[in-house]
């Protein structure tokens, strides 16, 4: 399950650090707001066993934002994107949400004026085309990949394939890069993160192309990266 929350920035502009950098704060404490317990053990050791948390949050994007330099523009046009193939986090993260008129994102509030869960597309033919509208962060001996290096395929089948383990899907998987956008970096709390958004052409088994959807392409989903548009 994923879903949209509509949202207005009180100010005209985040700091670059606010962009990414709050998100992990966000989802953790909408969790703990319902379940202290799924929250700690996420957050502690991952989910069942893996290290991996199946759940993934969105950067807020705006539209009709005036761009600044230096700076990630806002407007009262925004919308936070929130997702998870585990019923039982998806659940509790949108019960958080229920009532919720405000969401402190860094030094920004973020006013929700709607949430919205979204349909998931038909992947029944084992076939689907994805566009990210964060970069996708990958890495391979301790070295971030971008699209066009000579292992980012193969890692981000290896990721998938970890990520159908996780969730005990089908973990037979096929990608091929169809499009890239420019390289990014981000600095997130003292972390150095750096990717690009993809358009991929994926084949893979139906359930596992839904939980794909909902949880994103390549590593620290839950810092905003690797969003399905």
């Amino acid at each position: 399950m994923r879903f949209r929350l509509d949202v207005a920035a009180d100010r005209p502009e985040l700091a670059w650090r606010d962009v990414h950098g709050p998100a992990r704060g966000v989802v953790y404490g909408l969790l703990k707001s319902q379940d202290p317990e799924l929250s700690q053990q996420l957050h502690d050791v991952g989910w069942q066993g893996h290290a991996l948390r199946p759940l993934a949050i969105s950067p807020p994007i705006f539209s009709g934002a005036k761009k600044r330099k230096g700076a990630y523009a806002t407007s009262s046009k925004g919308s936070v994107w929130i997702g998870s193939p585990v019923p039982r986090i998806a659940g509790c993260l949108l019960a958080a949400l229920a009532g919720r008129q405000h969401l402190r994102w860094g030094e920004a509030t973020l006013q929700i004026k709607g949430v919205e869960v979204e349909n998931t597309p038909d992947h029944s033919s084992g076939e689907a085309v994805f566009e990210t509208v964060s970069p996708v962060i990958l890495k391979h001996e301790g070295r971030y990949l971008l699209p066009g290096d000579a292992a980012y395929e193969e890692r981000l089948v290896h990721n998938l394939r970890h990520k159908a383990d996780v969730l005990g899907l089908p973990s037979d998987v096929r990608v091929e890069v169809l499009a890239a956008g420019p390289r990014r970096r981000f600095d997130v709390q003292g972390a150095m993160r750096i990717g690009a958004t993809v358009k991929l052409s994926i084949t893979a088994a139906p359930r596992l192309l839904d939980a794909i959807y909902d949880w994103g392409l390549g590593l620290v989903s839950i810092q905003g990266f690797g969003w399905i548009r």
